[in-house]
């Protein structure tokens, strides 16, 4: 049984590799601290959310919605240093450009982005950007706040069920087999929030959810046997967006 203290550590740990927030000297670092830390990404993610819904909210005050929700949009990039949206045009960029499961591992380590990475970026960020602009303002932070903490949650269930590919690399120490008790937490901390203000959206954005999960794992397996620390980041964006667009849809229908 771990100790508060060093649940903390587990949660600062977190922070500190998925966002520049600056965290206390005293956390350190320890391979194995990283193994821990992944139960509280989701958690990392409600923060990021909340970060980017405070900068909207403030924001609208000035600016029409679209502006605004640039502007938090802009928030959570600088937050996160573009962690997630870098897996996600690393992977664009192999799984469009490579034919082979080695071409692919070796285009996603290279640093240079390509058209494909290029047009994915646009594509997702344009999407993220009309999507939240076109939604009530109290539902898009709702959204924001939720889409963050719950693809989060969503992209390290995959820990539980596919193996990480990599002998070596920089999200070797978080791609351990995740425990269930360990995942419950995580799902704790990030899937609530789907569930306000609107259970029943909550319900068809969880099963939409799902049936995303499920295809990308498969996706992943076919072209590589499993997942790297950039297929994590694609996927928490591909799970970011469908809560928007679900949201959207809800509102729209």
């Amino acid at each position: 049984m771990t100790r508060p203290a060093d649940e903390l550590r587990y949660f600062l740990t977190a922070l500190g590799y998925f966002t520049r927030v600056p965290v206390p000297r005293w956390v350190g670092f320890e391979p194995h601290y990283l193994s821990a830390a992944a139960r509280y990404f989701p958690l990392v993610g409600l923060m990021v959310g909340g970060i980017g819904a405070l900068v909207y909210l403030a924001a609208l005050h000035v600016f029409p919605a679209g502006v605004a929700v640039l502007l938090s949009m802009a928030a959570t990039l600088v937050v996160t240093g573009a962690f997630h949206e870098d897996g996600l045009a690393d992977c664009a960029d192999a799984f469009g450009g490579a034919y082979t499961r080695d071409d692919a591992l070796r285009i996603m380590r290279d640093s240079r982005i390509g058209a494909f990475g290029a047009i994915a970026l646009v594509i997702a960020l344009a999407l993220k950007w009309q999507t939240l602009a076109a939604l009530p303002p109290m539902r898009a932070v709702a959204l924001m706040i939720a889409a963050h903490a719950a693809s989060r949650a969503f992209a390290i269930s995959y820990l539980l069920t596919l193996d990480y590919v990599r002998a070596e690399g920089k999200a070797k120490p978080v791609a351990q087999r995740m425990s269930i008790a360990s995942f419950a937490l995580a799902a704790l901390c990030g899937l609530p929030w789907l569930f306000w203000p609107d259970w029943r959206l909550g319900c068809v954005a969880v099963a939409v959810l799902v049936v995303v999960r499920l295809a990308i794992g498969r996706y992943f397996v076919r072209r590589i046997g499993g997942y790297t620390g950039d297929c994590l980041g694609f996927a928490q964006q591909l799970f970011e967006l469908a809560v928007y667009l679900t949201g959207l849809g809800w509102i729209s229908s």
